[in-house]
């Protein structure tokens, strides 16, 4: 008679590509016979897999990571925040072990010190697509970790290292495994997508059977000959992207893309050390409307960083009311422990940086609005994501999970289930969501 299996609790938090770690060393605990437990009381050991961008999401990981040790008391610690275990170990000394950010075999190697695995593993429970902790129907597809960039409000080098792409050979079956196993949505993350095969210079890979480069343009052709959708995430505005724009007008994939921006006055993306400062990205953004009018982009955007003058900000609000962006989140600038931007002069006082922050977003609300009102009256197909008894909830093309709104169609509609693509006429629009009935 086998031993009962050794349960692990697990706690996931930060951005998707962390949330493609948990999964992947969830993946690893379920093929060495661990079982997963659902509450800390019933687990032998927890992993709090940690985020350690900004103070907000270290404070959050340090009071995980105390809420884990309260409730159990054996408690591993990996991710972002690893990466400062002198920082944890003040907080909470009591932690088995910590280790920094996508060391799976690390991680595997602390809880086998700590919760030795049952002698007679269950491989054959993982299924061959992985453990994953996203909806059936649509999954995260980490291409490649790290980042070559030195942003100066940006600590992610020093966390996860230099760009590291994944062999696209790798990548494609991966996707395969995933869509036959149900998943309808590639969500193809990294920290800096556009770069995907620089480090690997481009090289060959074999991709069933045939000879492929590793760059992100042949990554999207053979992603685009799935039964899914891919959704391109964390894409900076370099020339090459152009080049993907005509697969989108094709169909191919996902006529979106997800461009982290940041600002629109050049004196403030020098001082943020940005890769794209010089490039004309509102021509850019012009040619791909051009190519592809129903391309629907969004941006993320700073305000209040270090030196920002009204002039600067005056610039910000220019662009974004040139640019038109569908989808736009914005933050006041926070200091990160151990940026290069924490030296720079002349620091924005809180209540102007939050004053900013409104008003960006009410002139962006109102773009926002007026880009969904031109959707009224389109017929475009939706990924049902909910059905409820009285209505359906659904994303469009230009529509993320988590980050960006909802199709909605009234109604109790029978034989339609979550991951299901449903062709529906835009009847009309909110702030952030549309709405919608079928074809």
């Amino acid at each position: 008679m086998s031993s009962p299996s050794p349960r692990v609790g697990f706690v996931s938090l930060g951005c998707p590509k962390n949330l493609v770690d948990s999964e992947r060393i969830l993946t690893q605990l379920r093929a060495e016979g661990y079982a997963i437990s659902p509450s800390y009381q019933d687990a032998d050991l927890v992993v709090v897999n940690t985020c350690g961008f900004i103070d907000a999401a270290v404070e959050e990981s340090l009071d995980a990571i105390g809420e884990a040790i309260d409730a159990n008391g054996r408690v591993v610690v990996t991710g972002c925040l690893g990466g400062r275990e002198a920082d944890i170990r003040a907080a909470h000394p009591q932690v088995l072990a910590v280790t920094g950010a996508h060391a799976y075999q690390e991680v595997m190697e602390a809880v086998h010190t700590h919760l030795p695995p049952s002698d007679d593993p269950f491989t054959s429970l993982v299924p061959p697509q992985g453990i994953r902790l996203t909806p059936r129907h649509y999954a995260y597809l980490k291409i490649s970790e790290g980042c070559n960039h030195r942003c100066s409000f940006c600590i992610i080098p020093s966390l996860r290292g230099d760009l590291l792409s994944r062999p696209i050979g790798e990548v494609v079956g991966e996707a395969e495994r995933l869509v036959e196993s149900g998943v309808r949505e590639l969500l193809v993350v990294s920290q800096d997508t556009s770069a995907y095969g620089v480090d690997l210079k481009y090289r060959m890979d074999i991709v069933n059977g045939r000879p492929v480069e590793t760059r992100l343009e042949a990554l999207a052709r053979e992603l685009g000959q799935l039964p899914a959708w891919t959704r391109l995430h964390y894409v900076y505005p370099y020339p090459s992207v152009d080049r993907l724009i005509p697969l989108m007008a094709e169909g191919l994939i996902l006529p979106y893309l997800d461009v982290p921006l940041q600002h629109g006055s050049e004196r403030i993306l020098k001082l943020m050390k940005r890769p794209a400062a010089t490039e004309k990205v509102l021509d850019r953004i012009a040619g791909w409307r051009a190519i592809c009018p129903d391309i629907t982009l969004r941006s993320t955007f700073i305000v209040g960083f270090l030196g920002e003058t009204e002039d600067d900000f005056d610039e910000l609000l220019g662009f974004i009311q040139e640019a038109r962006l569908d989808r736009v989140g914005c933050f006041a600038y926070s200091a990160v422990d151990g940026a290069v931007a924490n030296d720079l002069p002349d620091p924005v006082p809180d209540e102007v940086k939050q004053d900013r922050l409104q008003r960006f977003m009410e002139i962006q609300a109102e773009i926002s609005r007026d880009r969904l009102a031109g959707r009224v009256g389109q017929e475009m197909t939706v990924l049902i994501d909910e059905v409820h008894e009285d209505h359906i909830v659904a994303r469009g093309p230009g529509d993320a999970p988590e980050v960006d709104g909802l199709v909605l169609i009234e109604g109790a509609w029978e034989g339609v289930t979550a991951g299901d693509f449903m062709a529906v006429q835009v009847t009309g629009y909110d702030e952030h969501d549309l709405f919608a009935e079928p074809v």
